[in-house]
């Protein structure tokens, strides 16, 4: 009785065909359907893997073509960055500085004409108030300034506009002023001879243009500055019209607080003037 031995297919041990069907990894009549088991190791596992890596690399192969797309156009690219520069100009203008011009001698030596300062305007966000000794910018509070003149070239003056808003150049109204707090709310001004006083005390002003006294001549007050007003005078107190010159307007010649920009941190051109003042100024 013959005997067939698993994996021979009735062929004999020795037999070289069956050896020949082995070599090849199946037999004959193996399927390489859906759902056929291969051993580890056994060729046909392999082969599997093999086919695996393939795929995988041409996924990578297809991954790494689309990261190597065509960068953009120049005139795409290049409006793209303006538009951000400019939003991050008006940020910067809306919370944090804005440059403004000196247009007078007000406040020489300390600050001269055509300088541009950067003024502070996160400080009010933060809750600061005006303090005595500070140098601020602040809001026409009525007829301090003369009109001022306008740009009959639409072009330019359309740029100029766009250019002021968003902080890359000082307002263009330009209807601000700057000046050195002297007293705030609730305080006493006075000033008789050459001193100055405030709520009875002198005040030390080493800050004050070359040959000018406290009082540059015009003696005042005493002088009781409203609640969430502020006193504001020159450096160069022979050639400021200040505070003392408006005592017959609207706050005796004080400023309202909510006109106040903020305080000047620095001057930021020319190169030859640089300074800093401090967060507050100073």
């Amino acid at each position: 009785m013959a005997v067939n031995l698993p994996g021979t297919h009735g062929g004999a041990p020795g037999d070289p065909s069956v050896r020949r069907v082995e070599d090849t990894g199946r037999t004959d009549g193996a399927s390489d359907a859906p759902g056929a088991h291969h051993a580890p190791g056994a060729p046909g596992a392999a082969g599997g893997r093999a086919e695996a890596r393939r795929r995988a690399g041409g996924s990578r192969g297809r991954r790494g073509r689309r990261s190597a797309r065509r960068p953009r156009p120049w005139w795409i690219e290049l409006p793209a960055m303006v538009g951000v520069g400019l939003v991050i100009a008006l940020l910067i203008k809306t919370c944090l500085f804005q440059v403004f011009t000196i247009p007078s001698g007000s406040m020489e030596n300390t600050l001269r004409v055509g300088d541009r300062v950067g003024v502070n305007k996160f400080a009010p966000l933060t809750g600061w108030k005006p303090e005595p000794g500070q140098p601020v910018v602040f809001k026409d509070p009525g007829e301090w300034l003369p009109p001022q003149p306008v740009d009959s070239n639409p072009f330019t003056n359309a740029v100029s506009s766009v250019l002021s808003f968003v902080g890359l150049v000082p307002p263009k109204d330009d209807n601000y002023l700057v000046k050195r707090v002297i007293a705030t709310g609730g305080q006493t001004v006075q000033c008789a001879g050459s001193t100055l006083t405030v709520d009875g005390r002198k005040v030390d002003e080493p800050y004050l243009h070359p040959g000018d006294d406290s009082c540059a001549g015009l003696d005042f007050g005493p002088v009781k500055v409203p609640a969430n007003y502020v006193w504001v005078e020159g450096d160069h107190r022979s050639d400021s019209a200040d505070s003392r010159y408006h005592r017959q307007g609207p706050g005796g010649g004080a400023v309202p607080v909510d006109d106040v920009v903020g305080p000047v941190s620095g001057v930021v051109w020319p190169v030859s003037h640089l300074d800093w003042f401090g967060w507050t100024g100073r």
